[in-house]
């Protein structure tokens, strides 16, 4: 395994000694995971990685649980380490637990690009003693740990690493990065050569033996009651005239009723501190509100992730397939007729238009796990079978209709 955080290096930092990054305070930064060597047997196969972050000082690990209680207590409703999802790509199944403000967990695919955006909303400075300014910030250490996804027993830890960083507050990291170059400048040479130079991305270095910060297990997966071993086929047909209409709830926005949007956006985007300015608000007063509105209440940063929220919308899916399950059919007494008038069609949405998604769509169409379906097929001309690739998956039809039909492996 290899991660990457795209941030630089410090050139302060001694020869064979361990790197030091610095990072502003709620930026978002990217990690990239990389699984290296033969991924042939990782193909449909699921990781599971936490990120967290913890202190370097070992007086500091010792008084972890403490230090972290403290912080919550006087920043509430804030977080840590947070994943920001919407820049992130690869991954799946993202949590920011509430109760591990210092810890995220997720899921991806080792077959495919990964990165998790993370931002760090502590400054180092905050956890050392307080005493008449230019107080030395501690380092804090960000460990990722992979482990195995899906597979029979508890998960097992397959890699872990870290990086050692420290946070300042916003724009203050780019200082600190002129402040070392300025400095390192006024030396001679030969006492910069004693140093490392700055690289532009960090690499998180192995973590062998014990780690530095205490593990955090991750959540174990919910358990599947799906038979394994049961590769599917799909056969397709040429999409009709008439297709299935779909029904939409439609959404309503209340104007004084005790539900309330507005709220519930509050809430659900981690904003719990501002719940008591909101309590009294209706739903249609809160979305009325604009998003200067929303700033000169919140703040800046808030104001603009609350106002997004609010008026957030749904991604339009790049592809919409029709599926109607044979299983059904047949327990039914009907024949398999794509333009029968009884035939049940669900509607499936494809926003990435990889075969992974669609297996993973149709899967949980048959109450399956994504990992006992091996293959998808699609019937070609004179009844082939055709193997369903990422390039099949983007030449699909848009709104067609398919019989699935599930196929036992030998």
């Amino acid at each position: 395994f290899q991660y990457f955080l795209g941030a630089a290096t410090s050139i302060a930092t001694k020869l064979h000694e361990e790197t030091m990054t610095y990072l502003n305070q709620g930026q978002s930064y990217e990690i990239k995971l990389k699984k290296l060597g033969d991924l042939t047997e990782m193909r449909g196969k699921m990781l599971k990685s936490t990120i967290r972050i913890g202190f370097q000082e070992r007086r500091l690990q010792y008084m972890e649980k403490e230090q972290i209680s403290q912080w919550t207590r006087q920043r509430p409703g804030e977080r840590i380490l947070e994943a920001d999802v919407p820049l992130s790509y690869g991954v799946y199944e993202v949590v920011n637990a509430p109760s591990k403000v210092h810890f995220c967990e997720f899921l991806w695919d080792p077959t495919k690009e990964t990165g998790v955006f993370v931002r760090l909303n502590c400054i180092s400075t905050e956890f050392t003693p307080k005493k008449h300014g230019g107080e030395k910030g501690v380092p804090f250490r960000i460990v990722i740990e992979t482990y195995s996804h899906g597979e029979p027993g508890p998960p097992q830890k397959l890699h872990s690493a870290s990086c050692q960083v420290k946070v300042f507050k916003p724009k203050g990291a780019d200082r600190k990065h002129k402040t070392d170059r300025e400095k390192m400048m006024k030396r001679p040479q030969s006492e910069q050569e004693k140093h490392q130079p700055s690289y532009d991305c960090t690499v998180f270095t192995e973590v062998t033996g014990s780690p530095a910060v205490p593990a955090v297990a991750p959540t174990p997966p919910p358990p599947h009651k799906a038979p394994t071993s049961l590769p599917s086929s799909v056969v397709s047909c040429s999409p009709p005239d008439q297709q299935p209409q779909q029904q939409q709830q439609p959404q309503t926005r209340p104007g004084s009723s005790s539900y309330s949007p507005g709220t519930s956006a509050v809430r659900g985007n981690r904003k719990g501190e501002w719940l008591a300015v909101y309590s009294s608000f209706a739903g249609a007063d809160v979305l009325r509100l604009t998003r200067d509105d929303l700033i000169q209440i919140c703040g800046l940063a808030d104001g603009i992730r609350l106002y997004n929220a609010l008026h957030s919308r749904n991604i339009r899916p790049r592809l919409t397939t029709y599926i109607c399950l044979a299983s059904e059919q047949a327990v039914r007494g009907r024949a398999f007729s794509l333009s029968g008038a009884h035939a049940v069609f669900r509607a499936v949405y494809l926003k990435n238009l990889t075969v992974l998604e669609l297996l993973t769509k149709l899967a949980d169409l048959c109450s399956l796990s994504p990992f006992s379906v091996h293959e998808v097929y699609i019937d070609g001309p004179s009844g082939i079978h055709v193997l369903v690739t990422d390039e099949v998956v983007r030449n699909m039809a848009d709104e067609s209709m398919y019989i699935l039909e599930l196929l036992r492996g030998k």
